[in-house]
């Protein structure tokens, strides 16, 4: 009997294996791309949807995590663009009048998460992609379909709001005389 890595499967075998095995990875993955614990589940069932919506039976449970992973970042980006007008509106919004607690300032300047869902889609997408996925900037580019100075751009972007965000509280008093 041949290996199940190396034999061709049936589509419903693969998926149940990958969902079984690689889930909970999954869902980290697109809780860490969207930037919120409450979409990564919806999102990797979006994603599992699309890709073996077009899957043929053949592939191996690491080629179709590849393409869930690929479809969950497709299905993000995509999300991003349509909610980018909402963004510009969004300060209309009417917010019950609380005063946040010194705690709640804390905890939001070291919670990693609430900050990458700051960013815009795109730079929150080259940071994962780089310092999750540890892809090279041709590759994040490749990926992305972004040209590499645009990829270098958004990491830099993304990267210089982190740091302001989670940096000191002394802003910079510490350079200089």
């Amino acid at each position: 009997m041949a290996t199940p890595e190396h034999s061709p499967a049936r589509w419903e075998d693969v998926v149940t294996r990958l969902v079984a095995e690689r889930g909970d990875a999954l869902t980290r993955y697109a809780a860490f791309v969207s930037g919120r614990h409450e979409d990564a589940a919806d999102l990797v069932q979006d994603a599992l949807v699309k890709t073996f919506g077009r899957l043929r039976n053949g592939y191996t449970i690491s080629s179709a995590e590849a393409y869930v992973r690929r479809a969950i970042l497709n299905t993000f980006l995509d999300t991003g663009r349509r909610t980018s007008r909402w963004r510009r509106i969004r300060h209309l919004e009417a917010v019950p009048e609380q005063s946040p607690s010194k705690d709640a300032d804390v905890q939001a300047r070291i919670d990693l998460m609430g900050e990458l869902a700051k960013l815009s889609p795109r730079e929150r997408a080259c940071l994962v992609l780089r310092y999750y996925d540890d892809l090279k900037v041709d590759d994040i580019a490749l990926t992305l379909e972004l040209s590499p100075g645009a990829v270098k751009r958004y990491l830099s972007d993304g990267l210089g709001k982190l740091r302001v965000s989670l940096g000191d509280d002394d802003g910079g008093a510490g350079h200089g005389r």
